[in-house]
């Protein structure tokens, strides 16, 4: 006999979490072949590397040195060692996570309570509203320029108001510019005494020679801040799941730790993430290919008439002149994933990974068909 589906319950919940807007986690392949009808997929929308990993990732992980079997360290002890480093950081003030997303969420268990302000920016990188409103706090969120960069003075005013936690990320998912040096000093400028800046760095090793390194500028800056960088993109582990957070302080690193559950980060995740971080060479190889096939279809999506972000990430973010989940919905009938982007007031922007040369191509016929519609 068949359970019956109760249609509604009694218990209560956590008014904060029952009321969160859903993540936008882009569509499975399985999904796109079963609405297509198509095998091959060109899967540019949620911004993976299409060189996928470094050969030393896959030789790490076949190794016997990895036992799967075996708890993974719940410091990530040999992890923070190499991130320090590299990054010349102390170890102490490194924390690591279950991608940078989990590095957000306990950032804002660790830092908000109900009724704290949030300041970040639209078009947003939904975990910096959804894990704030989840800890009951308010999110104000700054929009982009008319020229689709950062409103600065919007920002630095909003800033100034002392909020709890500011989110930015440079570069800026899902618009693509990154701040420059004089941009990120004028917003460290604005942070007051009690408000702890979040530089979110996702991207950080796709922008162009010459851009802030967050870690280095904020080093000195005596304000409390974060920066957060991750291994799903530039290293290609995407399926692992492994970012970190940088801290001001260590006590700050203390409690950002604490915010998060034991043996967070896998132990497939803490091998591929070492052996990815001694292969720079590769990491640099790839991300040097994605910034040249970047300007390349930026140059090709401007030619069609299209309003194309600035871009320092692997993706582009444009207004596509008509309704985005209508295009994208056309777009899948041919066998190529993006992302319809649908905060209120940005329903006809798409944003598009660069993928492979051969997916940029098929992206570029296909909207120039559409646009000779």
């Amino acid at each position: 006999m068949e359970q019956s589906v109760k249609s509604a319950s009694s218990l209560a919940f956590n008014p904060h979490v029952a009321a969160l807007p859903p993540y936008n986690a882009g569509m499975n392949i399985a999904m796109a072949r079963a609405l297509s009808g198509r095998h091959d997929i060109a899967r540019l929308a949620s911004n993976e590397n299409p060189d996928g990993c470094s050969p030393a990732v896959i030789a790490a992980l076949a190794s016997s040195s990895f036992e799967p079997w075996r708890y993974a360290d719940p410091a990530c002890a040999a992890l923070r060692e190499a991130l320090g480093e590299k990054l010349a950081v102390d170890p102490g003030l490194i924390v690591a996570g279950n991608g940078s997303e989990e590095m957000i969420a306990a950032i804002s268990r660790a830092v908000l309570v109900p009724g704290a302000s949030v300041v970040t920016t639209v078009p947003s990188f939904g975990l910096h509203e959804i894990e704030p409103l989840a800890a009951g706090a308010d999110v104000v969120k700054v929009a982009m320029a008319p020229e689709m960069g950062f409103d600065l003075a919007a920002l630095e005013t909003a800033i100034a108001t002392g909020p709890r936690i500011v989110f930015i990320s440079s570069p800026w998912n899902p618009v693509g510019p990154g701040l420059d040096h004089l941009s990120l000093r004028r917003l460290i400028g604005a942070v007051r005494p009690g408000t702890l800046l979040v530089l979110d760095e996702a991207y950080f090793e796709f922008a162009d020679p010459g851009a802030p390194d967050g870690i280095q500028v904020l080093r000195d800056s005596g304000i409390d801040y974060v920066v957060l960088r991750t291994f799903s993109k530039a290293y290609g582990l995407a399926g692992l799941r492994v970012g970190y957070a940088v801290c001001s302080g260590l006590e700050l690193a203390r409690v950002i730790a604490a915010a998060k559950t034991p043996f967070n980060v896998n132990a497939a995740a803490q091998t591929a993430a070492i052996a990815a971080l001694a292969d720079e060479s590769w990491m640099k190889a790839s991300t040097g290919r994605v910034r040249a096939e970047r300007e390349r279809v930026s140059t090709a999506l401007a030619r069609l008439g299209f309003r194309v972000s600035p871009s320092q990430t692997n993706f582009l973010f444009f207004d596509c002149k008509d309704d985005s989940s209508s295009i994208a919905a056309r777009l899948l009938q041919q066998g190529i994933i993006v992302k319809a982007w649908r905060e209120t007031g940005y329903e006809h922007y798409l944003r598009v990974t660069i993928g492979s040369p051969a997916d940029s191509d098929r992206l570029i016929v296909a909207l120039q068909g559409l646009a000779a519609r």
